[in-house]
């Protein structure tokens, strides 16, 4: 009954907000606000809000109220001799318990939604979501599989080459799957720098800090893809991480999930086979766009000192068990990451040999190729 009466009011004040903003100097009202999201917690939270910010502006209207009133009605050339007083009892009780009420007022429901944003139960389906520099890492810890999802939109749009396309900064390789009407709970850390997960639709905020596992959860009842970002300044590329959902039927997502297990087992059996210089300096270039670019450039010039240049990199053209254990170990000290973990051996082999035969490396070096089998040698216990 209480939610139905502040349902209320704030759909009839919003209707006269909206007349009074409704030239083209204003924006709407809608667009104003807070997004209200698609779940029932996250519709919650934007109640909650309503009711707040309506609080709020009842609390103004009065103080502003009484000041101006006491403004104009006691002004000199009205009462020439000011009235003397000291204390009033009555009304330093009234100014500490009123707003105790709204206090608690504002506490109650306040309380009752926060319990259940940090509902920790398990969900019927449990993502380990993992922040990276610049990217995020699922796994399905139920159904065994996993993926990076990685910004997509191209570095021509980015760089101002080219008109911005409509989910510009916002479109991944890889989104998360989930079905319809299941719980499904977050688990939410990150492998190097404080990340951020955010996803308005579904309410949902939480910080990814090394170390430590923060949760959240959600349902969603209604199909579509819907979007978010990392929202905690984690590095120079820290708008080039999106966030992307895509929420499906079961039936369709029980298929995505066999898909992905079929393609793991398929990229399994690409480590067997004997590949070409051609075949991995192809597959490379699309692994380099995703991970690399960002730090070395297009052209393999880096961004010196931070980033090294990898065009003419002596290590890149002539020491090839240095280059593999580069990307397998990362940097201690540096910014350069461990990708041990990050790229299957295929990957890892292909962007390898693709950074080893661009830019003119392959003309100045010795031009060895990396394979998978070479990946997977390296990844051996050492005795």
């Amino acid at each position: 009954m209480f939610k139905k009466i502040i349902n209320s009011i704030n759909n009839k004040l919003s209707a006269v907000l909206l007349l009074i903003f409704s030239s083209k100097s204003f924006a709407a009202w809608d667009d104003l606000n807070m997004t209200e999201g698609v779940t029932a917690i996250s519709k919650e939270v934007f109640d909650l809000h309503m009711l707040i910010y309506w609080i709020c502006v009842v609390i103004g209207i009065l103080v502003f109220g009484v000041m101006f009133y006491s403004m104009f009605a006691f002004t000199k050339k009205k009462n020439p001799t000011p009235s003397k007083f000291h204390e009033n009892t009555k009304v330093e009780l009234v100014w500490t318990i009123v707003p105790f009420l709204i206090l608690v007022l504002m506490a109650v429901p306040a309380s009752n939604t926060l319990t259940k944003i940090y509902d920790d139960t398990e969900g019927d389906i449990n993502i380990q979501v993992i922040g990276y520099q610049w990217k995020w890492e699922y796994k399905y810890l139920d159904d065994k599989i996993g993926f990076f999802s990685n910004l997509t939109t191209d570095w021509d749009e980015i760089y101002n080459k080219t008109p911005k396309g409509e989910f510009y900064l916002e479109e991944v390789d890889e989104p998360v799957v989930i079905p319809v009407g299941k719980k499904i709970r977050f688990l939410i850390t990150a492998n190097d720098v404080i990340h951020s997960w955010w996803m308005p639709d579904f309410a949902i905020k939480q910080d990814a800090i090394p170390g430590f596992i923060n949760t959240a959860w959600t349902i969603v009842d209604k199909p579509g893809t819907y979007r978010g970002k990392c929202t905690e300044l984690c590095g120079k590329n820290h708008g080039f991480m999106p966030v992307v959902v895509k929420v499906v039927p079961q039936e369709e997502y029980d298929l995505w999930v066999i898909s992905k297990k079929e393609e793991a087992f398929k990229m399994a059996e690409l480590t067997q086979k004997e590949w070409s210089a051609e075949e991995l300096i192809e597959r490379g270039e699309g692994v380099y766009q995703k991970n690399c670019v960002a730090c070395h450039q297009v052209n393999g010039q880096g961004i010196p000192p931070i980033f090294p240049a990898l065009a003419g990199s002596d290590i890149v053209l002539n020491n090839k068990a240095k280059h593999i254990e580069i990307l397998m170990e990362g940097v201690q000290g540096a910014a350069m990451q461990s990708f041990a973990n990050q790229l299957s051996e295929v990957d890892m082999a292909a962007v390898i040999t693709y950074t080893r035969r661009s830019w003119g490396n392959a003309e100045k070096g010795d031009g060895e190729i990396v394979t998978p089998k070479d990946i997977v040698e390296y990844k051996k216990p050492k005795v």
